[in-house]
């Protein structure tokens, strides 16, 4: 099943999936409209311009939606797991003690 889409504010932490995770991989696929740019991969999934929940990841042009490819993300098979998502084409200020 895929789902999105949340509305994040930049540099900002959000819950998107509350309680303990469920499975192993997750699948990550994120766009940035107001700078420009994506994460993305490998793994081809359904989606739509607006809040969608789809049901399988098969003949998603065919169903209507769009199709977008996810980066895997290896939980490790922990209860909970923080990603961030940073821009590669941006030198961070590095950290103040």
């Amino acid at each position: 099943m895929t789902e999105g889409w949340w509305d994040l504010a930049p540099k900002a932490c959000e819950t998107l999936l509350k309680g303990a995770l469920a499975a192993r991989f997750y699948y990550v696929f994120a766009v940035d409209y107001t700078r420009g740019g994506e994460w993305s991969g490998r793994s081809l999934m359904c989606t739509r311009d607006s809040e969608f929940t789809i049901r399988g990841i098969e003949d998603c042009l065919a169903r209507g939606y769009d199709r977008n490819g996810f980066f895997e993300v290896d939980t490790g098979e922990q209860k909970s797991w923080t990603i961030q998502l940073t821009d590669p084409n941006r030198a961070e200020a590095p950290a103040k003690p």
